[in-house]
């Protein structure tokens, strides 16, 4: 490895049984073995010794600066910075451990019962803010030659129809057979340019099939349902949303539990003790 011609002829190098050190600032050292972890698998010679180099270069720059921070900044500027510093590196720690603890312990599985409870206690807070449609449609090249037949069976939809759209599926430009999903319709908006914001009205309703074009393409469009606006959303298009909120207060009342447990503990265990002033 390139970082290796480094440590044949650094003055400042140690003994082969100590860390070999690439570079000092005051009694800051930095050893070969931080720098050779960065460096990416498979990298020319001539490009480790750039990364290395460069590499030594910043942590030199950083720990001048540092240096130069402590004897300039004024004392309380200090005092705050190490404090952040501190309650960052507990707050690293244990969110780490909380996780590892949760992933061990907490059950992340959410029962058709309790989705549906949920939704029924929340339900006005599950008004939608735009209309939701299921549909089908394929978008057609300009001009493709077997446009009726293509329509006709979108249209019936039927297990051999649904064949044969399936068969020549390669054809098409877009397709969208899932007709049993919610969509949004910003969605819809996007994926047939010619349906938009103002005209939604006249398009996205029950039950209706049309063709539109542009210059793109032919969208042939079968709309099955929809909910309108400040209408309650559907279970199935919330239960996602409703599923990482149970999940989260699961996490919430487990964290809490396992931390009266540990505090619970530390007392019985005489780790940890609560000092008052009685007066």
């Amino acid at each position: 490895m390139a970082v290796l011609l480094f440590a044949s002829c650094d003055p400042y190098f140690k003994t082969k049984e100590e860390k070999r050190v690439l570079a000092r600032v005051g009694e800051d050292y930095l050893y070969l073995e931080d720098v050779a972890l960065l460096i990416p698998e498979g990298m020319a010679k001539v490009d480790s010794i750039s990364f290395v180099t460069n590499y030594i270069n910043n942590w030199a720059a950083d720990q001048l600066l540092l240096s130069k921070a402590k004897i300039n900044l004024p004392e309380e500027k200090l005092s705050e910075f190490n404090a952040l510093v501190e309650n960052y590196r507990t707050d690293l720690y244990t969110r780490a451990y909380k996780e590892a603890l949760i992933s061990q312990g907490s059950d992340s599985l959410i029962s058709d019962s309790q989705l549906q409870y949920f939704y029924e206690q929340e339900k006005e807070n599950f008004k939608l803010k735009e209309r939701i449609v299921k549909v089908r449609f394929i978008e057609l090249p300009v001009n493709f030659l077997n446009k009726e037949e293509v329509s006709t069976r979108l249209r019936r939809f039927k297990e051999e129809d649904v064949r044969y759209l399936d068969s020549i599926g390669v054809q098409f430009k877009k397709l969208n057979f899932n007709d049993s999903i919610w969509v949004r319709s910003s969605r819809i908006f996007e994926e047939i340019p010619p349906i938009t914001f103002e005209n939604q009205d006249r398009y996205l309703k029950k039950s209706q099939f049309f063709e539109l074009k542009d210059s793109l393409g032919v969208y042939l469009v079968k709309i099955e349902e929809v909910k309108k606006l400040n209408e309650i959303a559907p279970l199935p298009f919330v239960a996602p949303t409703i599923k990482q909120v149970l999940l989260s207060r699961r996490k919430i009342n487990y964290l809490r539990k396992l931390e009266t447990e540990i505090i619970d503990e530390a007392i019985k265990d005489k780790e940890f003790e609560v000092y008052t002033d009685e007066k």
